[in-house]
């Protein structure tokens, strides 16, 4: 209830600044992408924190660097003593090319051409109530895009993972498992599983050019004799059966209710009896503005895909039980935006 307080007198006053900092957002998004190709953050990491060796560095104008890490300090990114920059506790974390957690890969990815296109004229996407990019946007068959994602996005996903493999790990028993992971991607929910579990036997199911970044991580995680490979289209392609889980990440977003109760029936139908799938997704409240990430996540959906949507807790309760499934828990992951979603056959 505070926070929906804070929100409502937050909006009681004019506030100018908001609609100056939304007209110029663009520039955020451009200055950090600057820093992350010119390897800043990293360079600052290094010991270069002045315009002057920023510049050597960098391989940059000195009064371009100064400009951008004055900018960068002024939201956040840097701190600035006398001339020197140094890392935020956030860019240390995230931006550091040497930090393990580093997440500056994403901007390929979520600042690249073929995304940024979906928001071109976005007037014109909300008059037409989905995306203006040709054959579905990035739910066009094998889309090259979701390539890039696999190499890219890894990152952000790592602590999700783990989290997963820790929920399939609650429930086993020890017993041999059967993971079917659909929408695989960078292969890391799946390999996390097989890491926290020796007996677990994965099937990563993706388009077969996206399939080849999965391989190559569940080789280098050394799983690879337990993983197993399943190119396709999940709406077309047969998933098998009698699989102990089915893991369902970062995909029911991209499509409207009718495809998605779609293919939670096929995915009821692929696991054993008593079988669970576990969903992991972006989940606004039932008031669709709150938390901020999960409210703001159908934007890009309008903005990427004919139909796709964040779906409340309540609407993926719908849909699961359309799709057979009866069991339902929603599960929020540790120092993220997304939730699990938890069903059982």
């Amino acid at each position: 209830m505070a926070s929906a307080v804070t929100h409502v007198a937050q909006m009681d006053a004019p506030n100018p600044q908001l609609v100056w900092d939304t007209i110029n957002a663009y520039q955020r998004t451009a200055a950090l992408g600057a820093a992350i190709d010119l390897d800043l953050f990293t360079a600052i990491s290094e010991g270069a924190n002045t315009p002057s060796d920023l510049a050597k560095r960098c391989d940059a104008s000195a009064r371009g660097i100064r400009i951008l890490c004055d900018y960068l300090t002024a939201i956040a990114f840097l701190a600035k003593t006398a001339d020197a920059y140094s890392l935020t506790p956030t860019s240390a974390v995230f931006l550091d090319r040497h930090s393990p957690a580093c997440m500056s890969s994403m901007a390929r990815f979520m600042n690249g051409p073929e995304l940024m296109a979906g928001f071109d004229n976005l007037a014109a996407t909300v008059r037409r109530g989905g995306t203006q990019l040709p054959q579905d946007g990035c739910n066009a068959v094998e889309y090259d895009g979701w390539v890039t994602f696999s190499e890219c996005m890894a990152p952000m996903m790592q602590a999700a993972s783990e989290f997963v493999a820790e929920e399939v790990a609650r429930h086993t028993g020890g017993a041999p498992l059967r993971v079917l992971d659909i929408a695989a991607g960078h292969g890391l929910f799946g390999i996390a599983v097989a890491r926290r579990l020796p007996q677990a036997e994965i099937v990563a199911q993706d388009w077969a050019t996206v399939l080849r970044t999965a391989r190559k991580n569940a080789h280098s995680a050394g799983i690879s004799t337990r993983y197993a490979e399943l190119p396709g289209d999940v709406f077309t392609v047969d998933l098998g059966s009698g699989y102990d889980v089915v893991l369902l990440t970062n995909l029911l977003h991209h499509f409207d209710r009718p495809a998605c109760v779609g293919l939670l029936q096929k995915i009821y139908a692929s696991l054993a009896p008593e079988g669970r799938l576990i969903t992991l997704e972006f989940v606004p409240n039932e008031d669709r503005v709150t938390p901020p990430i999960p409210a703001t996540f159908s934007l890009m959906m309008l903005g990427l895909t004919p139909g796709g949507d964040a779906y409340t807790g309540r609407e993926h309760q719908d849909m699961l039980r359309a799709a057979g499934f009866s069991g339902f828990r929603l599960v929020p992951v540790p120092q993220s935006p997304q939730h699990l979603i938890v069903s059982e056959k």
